[in-house]
């Protein structure tokens, strides 16, 4: 049986509570908040489990296998190098910290005392995203071309970090999931309407190897909430629209072929539209797959699917595109 602690009962603790308590083989024994109201809710919602407000309840209870840290962002590197110091293995909510230069350390140190170290992107866990990484390695899309996202809405402005580093993780951590590969560089323009000056619209364009291109539009201000990703290969293309409650995925098989140049003036394009076809999907909650993934890792020294490279690597592309941002859009090498 695996102990748990959760740390921060917030937005996002309660749903990494609820899928650890009902993982078969974990039990969460802690609900660390700061917050009283939240110990109470907590308290009333998990009466068998103990809540506090001291994390050295946790540091120094040698049952405690795991904390999962549901905290901000900028909490996360201080927390989690005491848990790995104190043996503890530990999730971390995305994004995995504030710095690059953070990640990189928690990781050597996750290695020096043989602790899993992971990071809740919780899209890779969904059956949309799992059946799309199996159309891509079946080659159903052909070649792959581009990935275009939205996700926008109105609200829920951070005090902490930028629109990107708020929602961009979900779709880079997807683009590396599918993709299989790092990009070459970022781009990114934005705009803040506050007075803290954080980014609450901004565009983020990832260049990958042979012509690949992501773009993603990410915003805090949008009227309609809009949760789309197109993905697109020479032969067919696929729409994720994770808003739709059955229908998900459609897969289009459309396309083009550039015909031989037959003048220096004109592009001959030949188009193909074929048919549209609404894959079945699986239902499951993705984050009760993450919390399976995270006790193997531990039981079993299984390789988590959202690891602590993919953490890293989203860091990267977040600290390349606020270095952008503040030099008007300059295409930032990785």
């Amino acid at each position: 049986m695996i102990h748990i602690a959760i740390v921060g009962f917030g937005y996002w603790g309660p749903n990494l509570t609820r899928n650890f308590h009902n993982t078969p083989g974990c039990k969460v024994k802690y609900i660390l908040d700061l917050s009283e109201h939240q110990r109470k809710r907590a308290g009333n919602m998990y009466p068998d489990v103990t809540t506090t407000s001291d994390i050295q309840d946790i540091l120094s209870d040698a049952e405690i296998d795991a904390m999962i840290i549901a905290t901000p962002v900028y909490t996360h590197f201080d927390l989690a190098t005491k848990a790995l110091n104190a043996g503890k293995n530990v999730l971390l909510e995305k994004p995995m910290t504030s710095t690059a230069d953070e990640a990189r350390s928690l990781i050597d140190l996750a290695g020096k005392v043989g602790k899993v170290l992971m990071v809740d992107h919780t899209y890779l866990y969904t059956p949309a995203v799992q059946q799309m990484k199996t159309y891509i390695d079946e080659g159903l899309l052909g070649q792959l071309q581009y990935v275009d996202s939205t996700r926008i809405n109105l609200g829920l402005f951070q005090t902490d970090v930028n629109v990107l580093w708020d929602l961009a993780p979900h779709d880079i951590s997807i683009c590396r999931h599918l993709l299989g590969e790092r990009p070459l560089s970022v781009q990114a323009v934005g705009v803040s309407h506050t007075e803290n000056a954080l980014e609450n619209i901004a565009f983020l364009t990832l260049f990958y190897p042979d012509n690949k291109i992501a773009h993603f539009n990410c915003s805090w201000i949008s009227p309609v909430k809009i949760r789309q990703m197109l993905v697109g290969g020479d032969e067919k293309m696929v729409v994720f629209n994770d808003l739709e409650t059955t229908e998900k995925l459609r897969i289009y098989d459309k396309g083009y072929t550039v015909l031989p140049q037959s003048d220096r003036d004109r592009i001959l394009v030949d188009y193909r539209t074929g048919d549209i076809r609404i894959p079945k999907i699986p239902q499951f909650e993705a984050l009760a797959e993450l919390a399976k993934d995270f006790r193997d890792a531990i039981v079993e020294g299984k390789a988590p699917v959202s690891d602590y490279l993919s953490g890293l690597e989203v860091v990267e592309i977040l600290e390349a595109a606020d270095l952008s941002i503040k030099q008007k859009g300059r295409e930032i090498l990785l």
